[in-house]
Formats: structure tokens, sequence, C-alpha cells
């Protein structure tokens, strides 16, 4: 698979972590049932089929982080743009 990464252009995918999906939101840690809600957000995602969001961080390049549309099925990437600084954690 290769990611066309918006600074470095076009690479492999070994040049990169990914991290998940870009749209899980961390649960507030001060709120009530913030036990609960980490234990949803680390162990129960869901795994779709189809196009989804997720996050990969260019290790091997410019050390960015990526927001990639890619189909899990076909791993067809539809898009890829920097990630929002609240997507990666900054």
């Amino acid at each position: 698979m290769r990611i066309k990464c918006p600074y470095c252009g076009e690479r492999d995918a070994q040049e990169f972590a990914y991290l998940g999906a870009a749209d899980p939101k961390r649960p507030d840690p001060e709120a009530e049932g913030a036990a609960d809600a980490f234990y949803q957000y680390v162990y129960l995602r869901e795994n779709p089929a189809g196009v989804l969001a997720e996050l990969w961080y260019h290790t091997a390049g410019c050390h960015s982080w990526l927001r990639v549309e890619r189909d899990t099925r076909t791993h067809v990437i539809h898009s890829v743009a920097y990630a929002s600084p609240h997507e990666a954690g900054d």
C-alpha cells in the first residue's frame, strides 16, 4: 500500500505508523463514569468494512500526522490530508 503524504509525496506504508480510527474522542477523565467511558474508548471500538478515516504518522519522513480515508476492504486510499492538531493529540 502506498500513501501520498502532502509534504513528501507518495511513499510506501512501511514509512508510516498506524494509530487507528480518526473519529473516536478521548473521554474526559473528570466526568462521571470515566472508567467505563475509557474502557469503551480503548477496548470496544468499531471495526467497519468500508471507507474509514484513520490517523497515520509519517515516522520515516516529515513526522506529520495524517488523516487518511481508506477502504478497509480493498486498501484503496480516497484522500490524505494533514490531521488537525486535535486529532493528532497536540
